[in-house]
């Protein structure tokens, strides 16, 4: 009997050469030796269940690989439709598209629905549905970063949701979220330097707390005891490192430059900025308010518009 279990096993490590066709031999010796009675004493039932086992979940791995090359497939096809429609400015075709996708677990493809949403808030001004748009974008950032914290793009919507969300329930709100909404922008800085728009984002914060007013102050005083501050040279930083990385890339980014140097009274970098964000083509919301923004401070530095040189002094 032992002779013939040795057999048995010799024969299957002889011709097995992968798993399955391990269990194939299996399924055939053991016709050939386990059925007779007298080896169902030697043979180790346990090792060739376990084979046996070993064989099924192997083609349930093979038999998985097709259905999640063809979910891969089906989330770069979202993505790249939704980036085509984000870039021909498409912002409502873009929207209606990714919520057809809302319940795909994808923190790709949530964040960019978060962007969807919080620049369809921008082109309503019906201040209950910018609402609902801007915390429906919060909402679904949570689930992003909730699946991927190591993706930049979602520590930066989240922070800008958690900001814009922030300042619609009034400015002690907004102060309180400062040191959380900072910190998701410099995670989203270290996993991504070479992003523009964050870069730009750390730059406004910075304005923001620099050009703070003193009743504002007050309110931040009161909520921490070391309240968050800044300078204009740091925010002026910030949007000179976005420029470099990405250069002319928002119409803002130059606004908010020329608006640093206008509050650090150099006027003719500022002119050199906002100039340059007027010239800047008007194709988003965005862009629309950046080029009122330049013309408004340019009139409150006396510089004067020419239809053909431009503005000057």
């Amino acid at each position: 009997m032992a002779s013939r279990a040795a057999s048995f096993f010799r024969a299957l490590r002889t011709n097995c050469g992968s798993l399955k066709s391990r269990a194939n031999v299996i399924r055939q010796q053991y016709v050939q030796y386990v059925r007779r009675p007298h080896l169902l004493l030697v043979v180790p039932a346990a090792g060739i269940l376990r084979s046996l086992t070993f064989f099924k979940s192997n083609e349930q791995a093979e038999a998985a690989e097709p259905q999640q090359s063809k979910e891969a497939a089906r989330i770069t096809q979202i993505i790249t439709e939704a980036d085509s429609l984000y870039d021909s400015h498409n912002f409502k075709e873009v929207l209606a598209f990714l919520r057809e996708h809302v319940d795909v677990e994808n923190d790709e493809v949530l964040w960019r629905l978060a962007r969807a949403l919080s620049d369809n808030s921008k082109l309503t001004d019906d201040k209950a549905l910018k609402k609902q748009l801007l915390f429906e974008a919060f909402d679904v950032i949570k689930r992003a970063l909730a699946l991927n914290d190591m993706n930049f793009a979602c520590h930066k919507w989240y922070a800008i949701l958690m900001d814009k969300t922030a300042e619609l329930e009034g400015t002690k709100a907004r102060i309180s979220n400062a040191y959380v909404v900072k910190d998701h922008f410099m995670k989203a800085s270290e996993l991504n330097p070479k992003d523009a728009t964050t870069l730009y984002t750390l730059g406004v914060w910075c304005f923001l707390f620099a050009d703070m007013p003193w009743y504002q102050r007050k309110i931040a005083s009161a909520l921490f005891a070391s309240p968050p501050t800044s300078t204009y040279e740091e925010a002026l930083n910030y949007f000179h490192k976005a420029e470099e990385m990405e250069p002319n890339f928002y119409s803002k980014n130059l606004m908010m430059l020329g608006k640093a140097y206008s509050r650090l009274g150099n006027k003719k970098l500022a002119m050199l900025y906002l100039t340059r964000a007027l010239e800047f083509p008007i194709n988003t919301p965005d862009d629309r308010d950046a080029h009122k923004e330049a013309e408004e401070l340019l009139t409150k530095m006396g510089v004067k518009r020419n239809k053909e040189k431009g503005y000057g002094m």
